[in-house]
């Protein structure tokens, strides 16, 4: 025989051997593993149940106290905001004077304002320039 196959061989039985060692090792804790891991699955699901159903529990008490708790800050609301709108109707009736002009009237206005002054400054400044022309003509 050469050496060449007889190592290879030699290599080969080497892995293989120790690897199908595991093999052995692993399937035989493996039953006892599955029914262990089944039964803490059975557990965790039944556990998953009651903490699903606590937790709905708790948030259907949340929700009653969050209900017990905005009616009264609601009911508070709604009275402050009818007295404000009394106030504002009071307000409105106690002012004898309407407003002569809205907001756009009166910015007109102001402007013409504008407009008239500068027209008179300029008819003002340009009066002794006329004068002199008038005497040159």
């Amino acid at each position: 025989m050469r050496k060449g196959p007889l190592c290879l061989m030699l290599v080969t039985l080497s892995i293989v051997a120790p690897a199908h060692g595991e093999e052995n090792a692993e399937g035989g804790n493996s039953t006892p593993l599955s029914l262990s891991a089944g039964s803490q699955i059975t557990e965790l699901q039944q556990r998953l149940k009651e903490s699903e159903r606590q937790r709905e529990e708790l948030n259907k008490q949340l929700q009653t106290a969050d209900g017990e708790r905005e009616s009264p800050l609601l009911a508070r609301l709604r009275q402050e905001n009818q007295r404000l709108k009394l106030q504002l109707k009071e307000a409105q009736a106690s002012s004898p004077l309407p407003r002569l002009l809205t907001d756009q009237q009166q910015w007109f206005v102001i402007g013409a304002g504008v407009a008239l002054l500068a027209l008179l400054c300029g008819i003002f400044a340009s009066g002794a320039s006329r004068k002199r022309r008038q005497w040159l003509n």
